[in-house]
């Protein structure tokens, strides 16, 4: 119960940043257009400084095989999201938004704070491994689903900030290289930046429509159930029931580190992107804020579950 109150907690301080970016547009003081900037910030610096900032630790043979289990339930998690979401895309008329909203989850921006006040800073460490497995899909398989066509320039994805980031954290984890304090404070820095950054975009987007508005469409109630319950679910039955917990003297607090990023509302990043290529920002904005909203319930729920299940 501790855990699941905490999570509530921290995720309402998220909403509040949200509700920030969306007063600063209401009174004047910007508009929503000013968030482009800020958005291509959150993908190209703070997001790569995430991921290289979360390497940053001891290599020992147990973290090793900690971050091999995380990867592990990362990948069951992707695997079912993205076949799940083709098996339903045509009998549900899931759009190009929509699918990337179910699929790709607030694994950085949300989940980074969230197990470090909950779990400790130690356990943030593990959700690098589900940050890595979504990062290297949402810039090969995320981006062909937004841009509608596959992506075929293998050298623009490898020269992606966030997949160069994922190299360099790999290569200095490996290398037990710590950088040195000045440059580790700024990727910290930068790093610390992308939860209210993220939550200030979605805030400013959403700044100039109705919020009567948003609460009266009725598909993304039903995309918010996808992402934040069914999914879920089938989650906690796979961690809880596959003889994945007997894999490590920690397993049960790694896969709920992972669960908690399987979990999540629907990724910022896919509010960006939209905005980035041009595409539907707006109805991914509406997506973020609903599950954002209800995710203050479900996570704390699909918590409680897990352990109870343990």
């Amino acid at each position: 119960m501790e855990l699941s109150i905490l999570l509530a907690e921290q995720i309402v301080a998220l909403f509040l940043m949200m509700a920030a970016g969306y007063v600063l547009v209401k009174s004047g003081l910007f508009e929503s257009k000013d968030s482009k900037v800020l958005s291509n910030i959150v993908v190209y610096v703070c997001s790569p400084c995430v991921v290289v900032n979360s390497f940053q630790i001891t290599l020992t043979k147990d973290k090793i095989m900690g971050l091999l289990l995380a990867a592990a339930g990362a990948v069951i998690i992707h695997v079912l999201l993205v076949g799940g979401t083709r098996l339903v895309q045509k009998p549900l008329n899931l759009n190009p938004i929509e699918k990337m909203s179910v699929i790709y989850s607030n694994s950085g921006n949300l989940i980074v704070p969230l197990v470090s006040s909950v779990l400790g800073q130690e356990w943030v460490f593990y959700s690098t491994a589900y940050m890595v497995v979504q990062t290297l899909l949402l810039w090969t398989h995320g981006i062909g689903v937004i841009d509608r066509e596959p992506q075929k320039n293998y050298k623009k994805i490898l020269l992606n900030p966030n997949i160069i980031a994922i190299f360099i954290g790999v290569l200095l984890f490996a290398g037990g290289v710590r950088l040195p304090v000045p440059i580790r404070d700024c990727i910290g820095g930068f790093a610390d930046m992308i939860g209210p950054a993220s939550m200030l975009v979605i805030g400013m987007i959403i700044g100039n429509i109705d919020l009567k508005w948003v609460f009266r469409q009725k598909r993304p109630y039903f995309i918010c159930f996808i992402r934040l319950i069914a999914f879920p679910l089938i989650f906690i039955a796979v961690f809880c029931f596959a003889g994945m917990q007997g894999l490590h003297k920690d397993a049960e607090y790694i896969l709920l580190v992972v669960l908690l990023a399987g979990s999540a509302p629907a990724a910022a990043m896919v509010t960006q992107l939209a905005q980035i290529y041009n595409k539907d920002a707006m109805y991914a904005s509406v997506i973020n804020v609903m599950s954002i909203i209800y995710c203050i319930v479900t996570m704390p729920a699909m918590t409680l579950l897990y352990e109870f299940l343990v």
